[in-house]
């Protein structure tokens, strides 16, 4: 499946066709996705206790996801997705201009250097930190 979680997709069949939207899940076993404001279903709910109100609640529904496409940043524009290697990274790439759609191997390039920080304080027990003292001190037992 080559939708992921958070991209930005068209709609390309069905009475929704035409609209885009991100998606909000997805169910790779099954093949299906959930797109932000796409195939809309009416529910209605029951009043479970005295003080509760009985509403009719909108949910997105899952459609196929042979029926939609990935819409890139870069050129915005709905493309099939391309595989390539980057940095011995398989990464998805817009095959009409090449940008990565990726966004968390999009990012990561000066996630290097963030990596380089000092590490947290080493934390002790406050029995070993208070018996560390009085060895210091030269008043153990």
């Amino acid at each position: 499946m080559n939708v992921k979680l958070n991209d930005n997709v068209l709609v390309i069949t069905g009475k929704d066709a035409g609209k885009q939207g991100r998606v909000l899940a997805t169910s790779p076993k099954h093949g299906k996705v959930v797109v932000e404001g796409v195939n809309v279903q009416k529910k209605a709910k029951k009043a479970r206790r005295a003080n509760e109100q009985s509403q009719i609640v909108e949910k997105e529904g899952a459609i196929d996801v042979s029926n939609v496409m990935v819409v890139c940043d870069a050129c915005n524009k709905p493309v099939r997705v391309k595989h390539s290697v980057v940095d011995g990274k398989k990464v998805r790439v817009c095959p009409k201009c090449g940008a990565v759609l990726d966004k968390a191997y999009a990012g990561k390039k000066g996630a290097k250097a963030a990596e380089t920080k000092e590490a947290p304080k080493k934390r002790t027990r406050k029995r070993a930190a208070k018996k560390a003292e009085e060895t210091a001190d030269g008043t153990a037992e």
